[in-house]
């Protein structure tokens, strides 16, 4: 290996071992779990949390939560379609009482460019692009019943499963309670504070819709990677995926948007993007 690729290497395993470091603040640890949250029930086993955090991970943050419990009625759904749409209008249709938005996908033609599939029918693959960047993880809907796996083009391969629909994303967050491996995902996606989007499963098998808002400089500059991987297991999380952030992040609840999409440029309720999949419960 040549001087100049060592050092090139040298200095992503430092920026990248400082941005983990960085996530593991015991002042942020503090903020969250004495954050003061404005909790919304709804019916039985689900509520909503959002708090706003003056300072968490550097500046100020805004993160929204749905919690659903475990042993309750309440079914998950992949809700896809090439008609793009926003996040309230799919849910409604769908009679959905929570959802967020769902993966990565085409901006101009509106397919997913991750692994997407109902069944039998395999609708979407995953590009080599995602691949490198980001895809590690996917979630999986049977039966109403939602799991998080790992994922890999040979993973994608392999995967003959009928039944069901999974949707591929990333990166893969946490793993029986341990930090993921992002080695293999870009860097600057890793490390750049975006808003974000997650869905979490606790050890008690709790649910966790998440979004994080950002690119609205005095209220919410956003998270990396290591940031929101650290608020997740502190919030208790257990095993956690990423989802597509940056404008795409919205959380619905019970007829009303949680968080503020950026996509509008104003920190509002109201600036949500047309997107092509979600995750819901109803």
């Amino acid at each position: 290996m040549n001087k100049s690729r060592m050092f090139s290497v040298l200095f992503c395993l430092m920026v990248f071992g400082l941005s983990r470091a960085s996530a593991q603040s015991a002042a942020d640890s503090l903020a969250i779990v004495s954050a003061q949250w404005k909790v919304t029930t709804v019916g039985k086993g689900m509520k909503g949390m959002c708090a706003a955090f003056e300072r968490l991970y550097g500046g100020p943050q805004y993160v929204s939560i749905v919690e659903i419990e475990p042993r309750q009625k309440h079914r998950a759904g992949i809700s896809f379609s090439r008609e793009m749409k926003p996040l309230s209008k799919m849910a409604e249709e769908r009679k959905a009482v929570a959802a967020i938005n769902g993966s990565y996908y085409d901006m101009g033609k509106g397919n997913s460019v991750t692994f997407l599939k109902e069944d039998r029918s395999v609708i979407d693959t995953t590009t080599t692009h995602e691949f490198q960047i980001r895809v590690t993880g996917a979630v999986a809907v049977r039966k109403g019943k939602l799991r998080l796996l790992p994922w890999s083009r040979s993973i994608e391969r392999g995967y003959k499963k009928k039944v069901g629909t999974v949707l591929a994303s990333g990166p893969l967050m946490l793993r029986n309670g341990r930090y993921a491996d992002w080695s293999k995902c870009a860097l600057d996606f890793i490390t750049t504070k975006h808003p974000r989007s997650a869905i979490a499963v606790t050890k008690d098998k709790r649910v966790l819709l998440i979004t994080v808002d950002g690119r609205s400089w005095g209220n919410a500059i956003g998270m990396s990677i290591p940031e929101l991987a650290h608020l997740v297991k502190v919030l208790g999380g257990r095993t956690a995926l990423n989802l597509d952030g940056g404008g795409s992040t919205t959380l619905y609840l019970d007829g009303k948007i949680l968080n503020h999409p950026c996509d509008n440029r104003q920190f509002d309720h109201v600036g949500e993007r047309s997107i092509p999949n979600m995750i819901y419960f109803r």
